[in-house]
């Protein structure tokens, strides 16, 4: 079975930032879908779960009714492993395009006065929610993202060296 992209990224060498992690042509066109990482893989804590899940319905909500970007957006959820999100958008921008949607996303965390769509009909687990963490998560990915802004490596994953074997086939560390 082939490693999937996501999987051949170096975690160990990754920082939070704004990542084109696969371009794919779906029809006519083409959707990408992006790694927006909130902390470091393996170093630093995953994001806490209850917070994760209100960062998930509050960007989300946010994303689709940015009235520029509305109509781009395909999904906005949480990575597995709790460090990060994935965004899938319509069309091909690079990570750096997206950078001043994805900082406003987050610095609208601290105007938000409660989680959207947090009862029993409209959320599968609507009681697991922490806004105040969700604030605080928000506000030190923006301020990150703010001070960081002209650092290339918030916006390219980190180049890794493979063992290839002479047939070609690639070992990974994931």
């Amino acid at each position: 079975m082939n490693l999937i992209p996501s999987f051949s990224v170096d975690h160990t060498a990754i920082v939070p930032g704004i990542f084109t992690s696969r371009m794919d042509q779906v029809g006519e066109g083409v959707v990408t879908t992006y790694d927006i990482r909130l902390t470091r893989p393996n170093r630093e804590p995953a994001v806490d779960v209850a917070a994760m899940h209100s960062l998930e319905h509050i960007i989300a909500t946010f994303l689709r009714n940015d009235p520029d970007w509305q109509d781009e957006i395909i999904y906005w959820g949480p990575m597995g492993c709790l460090t990060g999100f994935y965004l899938i958008l319509k069309g091909s921008r690079s990570s750096r395009e997206i950078y001043d949607l994805i900082r406003s996303a987050f610095r609208s965390v601290e105007d938000v006065q409660s989680v959207p769509g947090t009862t029993a009909k409209n959320c599968g687990n609507y009681l697991m929610h922490n806004l105040g963490m969700a604030k605080w998560y928000a506000a030190r990915f923006a301020d990150y993202l703010e001070a960081n802004a002209d650092k290339p490596e918030i916006f390219e994953y980190p180049a890794s060296d493979r063992l290839v074997t002479e047939d070609g086939q690639q070992f990974y560390d994931s």
